[in-house]
């Protein structure tokens, strides 16, 4: 039985499994598992199905084709309800959100929506009138929130990516308690349109999964601009590379690390950072004081404001459909002065020149995910204390405008997990991904729950040289096709197989020997995700690979599903004249095998 989502593209691209069989096993699964906490609405199966064979129709190429997902419910899925687990709040979306429609367009099928901290308040995942999610690793303790049934879903092998939040912590935390990979993109890099905020300047919506590298799959898929979000950003995501020579790694003075007498946990984030050193880091102890006092401002400060914001029609005239807990926390920003809030932005942006300044020396900060494990019995005792401390090393980091990646780092003999988190300045995603996917293929520990080791690490695709120029090719240059010679004569090599952002149409020419499309930039969200190939040329074999393309085709500038844009094909509108819109197919060889099927 498959569980990454690397080997679940290989067996549908090989047809040793179809996308529907996939999807029926994960219905399986969700049932044998048995827990009616983890999902607030599950689709019907039918109809997820029903969407996986007419996938069949389309391009098997598509980064995500066929990948089951769990979506967490402050996140819009059309045709399903959004209710941030709080019925009173609950609507009906009229379309999805743009990290859901940019899943679909890779290929990838909705299963659900998951259950969370009620408005994605709180870190341990029990605050839900929906119930209390089972943790996967250990059934008496806290599941983690807020992201709690997205977590689960992920560690119990339910699904293979999941999608969370992360304001806090929610993407980081409960990964560390599931046993899983847990990825905070940078800010602004994953759109928030259609997600439902809590503190609007500080969401990302972050992702789940069993390996590094799959997260970094899905977050090629979802990390690049959204002209409907106003804080969406430009921030491309990088290549993986090998971890490089000279690694610096930043970890905390052993006076300012805090464990809250927790000794196994303690001891198990020593030999974590011995096996930093083992891999050839070097470990350079810093000042967090500045992060500290940075998380503070979260909760003691006017941040708070804009968690009231959010829910404040509802809390001001219902204020018993809210979570109780989540309730005396919300209603702490009522009175946050406008005063407070300018004081506290200059002290934070203090703070964010004093980290700069720190994350200047060194490539990662090191810091345990969380510096304990609470049990569920323990947080409905004293529910606002034990939630704090969890946040402890995770409340600071989107204040300061960082990137994180949780990695699972070990499991004590009484099956308590206890995970990492790589910390840089936004912008090095795949710097962490680097680093935290050699840690962890180190580490050998089992995928979440399911007794599944983990897969050998795959190989780097190579970067290109700086003499190199990618060309996006849609058609007959694709590998295999009429016209593919055209590259490999001129010493062209495939340095990837992928997927346009689905701002494309595509259309078969008429009249063209050998047969040939044109794909057009449509409107951003418009169109769909088109497969293609990027091939690397030298700079001269590029010029003179451009000179040869014939009218009505034309070099422009293409947005790739990670956000990057190379230089491909692009056709003239005047062209399409008589031309068939083949945008379904999803790609050229599904257009073309559909053809020789039917001929």
């Amino acid at each position: 039985m498959t569980e990454t989502i690397a080997e679940i593209l290989a067996a549908h691209r090989a047809g040793t499994t179809t996308p529907a069989q996939t999807i029926a096993r994960c219905y399986q699964r969700i049932r044998a598992h048995g827990d009616p906490a983890i999902f607030i609405t599950l689709r019907d199966e039918a109809d997820a199905i029903a969407e996986a064979v007419a996938l069949a129709a389309k391009d098997p190429s598509l980064p995500l084709y066929g990948v089951p997902v769990a979506v967490k419910d402050n996140i819009d899925v059309a045709g399903l309800p959004t209710t941030a687990a709080c019925p009173a709040f609950a609507y009906q979306p009229a379309q999805d959100s743009t990290a859901v429609a940019r899943l679909r367009a890779a290929g990838a099928i909705i299963i659900g929506k998951t259950n969370l901290d009620q408005f994605a308040t709180g870190l341990v995942g029990v605050r839900s009138p929906y119930g209390i999610p089972r943790n996967a690793m250990r059934a008496d303790l806290v599941p983690g929130g807020s992201s709690s049934g997205s977590a689960v879903a992920v560690g119990a092998g339910l699904v293979p990516l999941s999608l969370g939040t992360d304001t806090a912590g929610s993407g980081r935390v409960p990964a560390m308690l599931n046993n899983i990979i847990g990825l905070k993109p940078s800010l602004g890099l994953i759109s928030s349109t259609g997600l439902v905020p809590a503190c609007r300047t500080l969401d990302c919506i972050s992702v789940f999964a069993l390996t590094v590298d799959d997260a970094v799959a899905a977050l090629r898929v979802l990390g690049h601009p959204d002209a409907s979000d106003a804080y969406s950003r430009e921030r491309p995501v990088g290549a993986l590379t090998a971890i490089p020579e000279g690694l610096k790694l930043g970890v905390p003075r052993q006076s300012q690390l805090q464990f809250f007498g927790d000794k196994q946990a303690e001891q198990a984030f020593d030999d974590a950072l011995k096996r930093c050193g083992k891999l050839g880091a070097a470990l350079i102890e810093v000042d967090i004081e500045p992060l500290y006092e940075t998380a503070r401002l979260l909760y003691e400060g006017p941040w708070i404001a804009e968690r009231y914001l959010a829910i404040r029609e509802l809390i001001d005239s219902n204020p018993d459909a809210v979570h109780p807990v989540t309730r005396q926390i919300t209603l702490g920003g009522k009175t946050v002065s406008a005063a407070d809030t300018f004081a506290a932005l200059y002290r934070l942006q203090a703070l964010r020149k004093i980290a700069d300044q720190t994350f200047a020396g060194f490539d990662a900060l090191v810091l345990p995910t969380a510096p304990t494990t609470y049990t569920v019995e323990q947080v409905l005792a004293d529910p606002i204390t034990l939630n704090s401390r969890l946040g402890t090393y995770t409340n600071f980091v989107n204040l300061l405008d960082l990137c994180g990646l949780a990695v699972p780092a070990s499991i004590g003999a009484d099956g308590l997990p206890f995970g990492i988190t790589l910390l840089a300045p936004g912008g090095r995603d795949a710097e962490l991904a680097s680093i935290g996917r050699i840690f962890h293929a180190d580490t050998a520990l089992p995928l979440g729950t399911t007794g599944k080791s983990q897969p050998p690490l795959a190989a780097l695709q190579p970067v290109a040289n700086t003499d190199e120029i990618n060309i996006a090719v849609v058609g007959a240059h694709l590998s295999g096709m009429a016209l593919n010679g055209e590259l490999t004569s001129l010493g062209g090599r495939l340095a990837a197989t992928t997927a346009t952002a689905p701002d494309y149409k595509l259309y078969a020419l008429s009249g063209t020997v050998p047969p040939k499309p044109g794909m057009l930039r449509v409107a951003p969200g418009a169109g769909a995700a088109i497969a293609l190939e990027v091939w690397a040329l030298s700079a001269s074999a590029f010029g003179r690979f451009v000179a040869a393309i014939p009218q009505p085709l034309s070099i422009g500038t293409i947005t790739l599903a990670d956000g990057t844009k190379v230089k491909g094909f692009l056709v003239e509108p005047a062209a399409l004249d008589g031309a068939r819109d083949i945008t379904h197919f999803g790609g050229w060889r599904a257009y073309m095998a559909d053809l020789a099927k039917a001929g």
